[in-house]
Formats: structure tokens, sequence, C-alpha cells
């Protein structure tokens, strides 16, 4: 039976329904950004005639198809490494429940692609291609020009935002959540689970990147 508390909790919600509304989200937010600013670059309107728009065309429609696909290998994934995490300090955390905080902590990710879409669509209305993919708003890559950086830099800089620090804040509430026992000890098992791997996952890119 769950208690009043966990009903009211977002953890506590259907996951089948929240994965199929955040695949829904992505898709709505991919077409957008697809078709309103990276097909009205002048780049895109110059290949859109020749072989290569083809293949640009075929790519874009993959990056639809697999979007559950890749959401279900990452979930898997990270629900995996913090229900390690939780079985290693004893918390009775399932890996059921551990897929679920993945799931909800996921639609952080959603703020930064609005922002993205806004800043294109309403400030910067005539991007090309190399700025659209270099651009992740309040990320390190904000403090660094993307044509000077050596590419290997590119991703990791992208990916330390203020977005990620917030997606640990969700893992640890999540597990909070579900194991009953304080805050700091929820910390210490992401800090130690997924943070550790993240980082180094991050370091591992920049070394063997070539």
């Amino acid at each position: 039976m769950q208690t009043i508390e966990e009903t009211k909790s977002l953890f506590a919600a259907n996951k089948r329904l929240t994965f199929i509304l955040l695949c829904l989200i992505t898709v709505l937010l991919l077409y957008v950004k697809k078709t309103f600013i990276e097909n009205e670059t002048a780049a895109f309107e110059f290949l859109q005639d020749r072989p290569e728009g083809g293949i640009l065309q075929l790519i874009s429609a993959l990056q639809f198809l697999t979007i559950p696909l890749i959401y279900l290998w990452k979930f898997t994934v990270i629900a995996f490494v913090i229900w390690i995490g939780c079985f290693m300090f004893g918390y009775r955390v399932t890996y059921s429940q551990c897929w679920g905080i993945t799931v909800v902590s996921e639609y952080i990710f959603i703020v930064p692609e609005v922002l993205k879409i806004c800043w294109f669509m309403f400030i910067e209305t005539d991007p090309n291609l190399l700025v659209i993919r270099a651009f992740y708003p309040f990320s390190m890559m904000t403090f660094f020009d993307y044509s000077e950086i050596d590419p290997k830099y590119a991703y990791p800089l992208k990916a330390l935002n203020i977005f990620e620090i917030f997606y640990w804040i969700l893992l640890v509430t999540g597990v909070h959540f579900f194991s009953r026992k304080e805050k700091k000890q929820a910390w210490i098992i992401v800090l130690s689970s997924y943070v550790l791997i993240f980082l180094f996952w991050i370091l591992f890119y920049i070394i063997v990147y070539k």
C-alpha cells in the first residue's frame, strides 16, 4: 500500500506513462529545432538539393526513431549504477524504483532544449550549424570559443552544465524518497555511483578521442 506522501511524489508516477510522455516531448522539441532552426541555416539549404541533403534527411529521420531506444539504454544503465550504489550501502531500493528515478530526473534536460530553441528563434536568429551544435545554455562551453578549442573538449564542456547538477539533485531526491533514509546518505550513494562514473566517462572521452 502506498502512503499519501508517496502518491503525491512524481517519483511514484506510472513509469510507462512517464517514459512515453518524455519521448513525445523530446520528439516534439527535436522537430521544432530541426524545422525552424537547423533546416533554416544556409548550410542546410545549400545541401538540400544535393546528394548530401538526402543523407542529412535520413540521419534526421533516424534521430526521431531512435529516441525511445536511446532513452531505454540510458535509463537501464544509469538505474543499474544507482541500484548497485544503493545495494552496496544496504538501501532497500529496487531496480524498478531506480529506473523510475532516472526517467523522472531526465525531465530536467527538457529545460535546456527549450532555452536553446527560444534563443535561436528569438535572439540569435541567423546562426550557422556550427553555432547551433556548439550552444548549450549554462554550460562550461559558454566560456570558450567553439571554433578555437580542441574538438575533444567540445562534448565534455557541454556535458558540464548547471542542468547536470540539477539532475544529480533529482537523483538524490528520488533515492531519498524510496529509501526513507537521511538525504546525506542519498547524496553519498549518488556521488559514489552515478557522479563518479559520469566524471570518469568525461575523462575517458577526452583521453580516447581522436
